[in-house]
């Protein structure tokens, strides 16, 4: 890597050394840096309205304005891009099923401002609290049934076409083995490029919408409705988006050598109000993005003007009605062999944070927390109440938090369950990729 030269002290930059977040580069250099992270948050942003149906250009619209508005509001201290969550997708596709895409986006507006409302609290109260009602095991168990609450969905798309499905898969795989730096961290948009041309080839693919596409345009709007129903399936999202920015905003602390604790109230805030934004005219919710936090790793650039062409490039591209449709003819075996990985990766996330916290799965209260709330997400157990539904992930959630609470207390009360130093947190542990 060549020395760079910074703005305004003009301090030379070494290979290896790092670059503050409120350090400038070079533009041609910030540019390019910025373009990395685009090609880097582009192959999971646009699956999640693939995989929803939510219009492709319209998220990532709202990723690029989400993003910009997330530096704002965090004072340009931390560097960061907010992508699309893949902690919605069960709730999104349980909702448009039940009810419609516009009821989707009613649950995905309302969890965005509980986001931001809980943001505002963290600014004022801190994080502790989040400490003590999610501690590893909890959180891990609650990320976890997510992705693999999924499973089901992963396999409908892998049916429709096997053989463009094993070969997307295996093309992310061996990308993932061959490639190291920014081709390592985009091996799913790769592979997704490997199976979409596999998929053309078998005929697969229909170019007509895309060939009628106007090359600028404005991306179609969606508004919301709301209905109560569907609330509980969104709401347990909010403990994954809780831990995903608590994570990222230490991962980015310890990487730059800064304190940023103090960020996660607005952080928090930043995303639920790009969440809420983006699902008022229908893109996808947001969260931030650890393939971007590993650019950075990369890199060791950490300045917030590369988010600010990364975020600019993003709503450019999203002006092109002939983008979306490319991305909208993406074939569902491409989907099927990539959200194998993706979905299996959700899941290995929670399993992550277990490890990470030596989580001790020796007590019983450990292993009937994380053992019932996987099964009632895996089976995805639905129980609908009076019209409000239920559903697995929601279920799995309640299961988790009651059992492990209930234990615990019950454990102490009887002396069954020794006192105990306060439980390591994903404020301790990052929370890298879950989404």
């Amino acid at each position: 890597m060549l020395s760079w030269k910074l703005h305004g002290n003009g301090r030379t930059v070494k290979p290896g050394e790092v670059v503050a977040p409120d350090e400038r580069l070079a533009w041609p250099v910030t540019i390019g840096i910025g373009a990395q992270h685009v090609i880097a948050m582009f192959g999971a942003t646009f699956l999640v309205p693939l995989l929803t149906g939510f219009p492709p250009s319209t998220t990532l619209l709202f990723s690029g304005i989400g993003t910009l508005l997330f530096l704002l509001i965090t004072q340009n201290k931390v560097p960061s891009y907010l992508g699309s969550s893949f902690a919605f997708i069960s709730p999104i596709m349980a909702a448009t099923a039940s009810n419609n895409m516009a009821v989707a986006l009613g649950g995905v507006l309302v969890t965005g401002v509980a986001l931001a409302l809980i943001g505002l609290l963290v600014q004022v109260v801190g994080t502790r609290w989040i400490t003590v009602l999610m501690p590893p095991v909890v959180m891990g168990s609650i990320v976890a049934l997510i992705g693999f609450n999924l499973a089901p969905t992963a396999y409908d798309n892998f049916e429709q076409s096997a053989p463009t499905a094993v070969v997307t898969l295996f093309a992310v795989v061996l990308c993932t083995a061959l490639f190291r730096g920014i081709l390592g961290r985009v091996s799913v948009l790769l592979g997704v490029v490997v199976g979409y041309v596999f998929a053309i080839f078998r005929g697969e693919v229909n170019f007509d919408r895309v060939a009628d596409a106007a090359w600028i345009g404005l991306p179609e709007f969606h508004t919301p409705e709301f209905n109560l129903s569907v609330l509980p399936m969104f709401l347990p999202v909010i403990l994954v988006l809780i831990a995903e920015n608590v994570g990222h905003v230490t991962s980015v602390g310890q990487m730059t050598g800064r304190k940023l604790d103090h960020m996660v109230g607005r952080t928090l805030a930043s995303d639920g109000v790009a969440t809420a934004l983006s699902a008022t005219f229908g893109g996808s919710p947001t969260t931030t993005y650890g393939e971007n936090i590993g650019v950075m790793s990369a890199t060791r650039v950490y300045s917030t003007a590369a988010y600010w062409v990364a975020g600019i490039a993003a709503i450019l591209l999203a002006m092109s009605p002939k983008v979306g449709e490319i991305i909208y003819s993406i074939p569902p075996g491409v989907l099927g062999g990539v959200t194998f990985v993706l979905y299996g990766l959700i899941g290995i996330v929670g399993i992550r944070m277990w490890v990470d916290a030596k989580v001790d799965f020796a007590k019983a209260k450990n292993q009937m927390t994380a053992g019932v709330a996987l099964v009632v997400g895996i089976a995805n157990v639905t129980w609908d109440f009076g019209g409000i539904i239920f559903n697995g992930i929601a279920l799995g959630t309640l299961a988790a938090l009651i059992i492990y609470h209930l234990m615990h207390q019950l454990g102490r009360l009887t002396g069954t369950e020794p006192r105990e130093a306060a439980p390591v947190s994903s404020h301790d542990s990052p929370a890298k990729g879950a989404r």
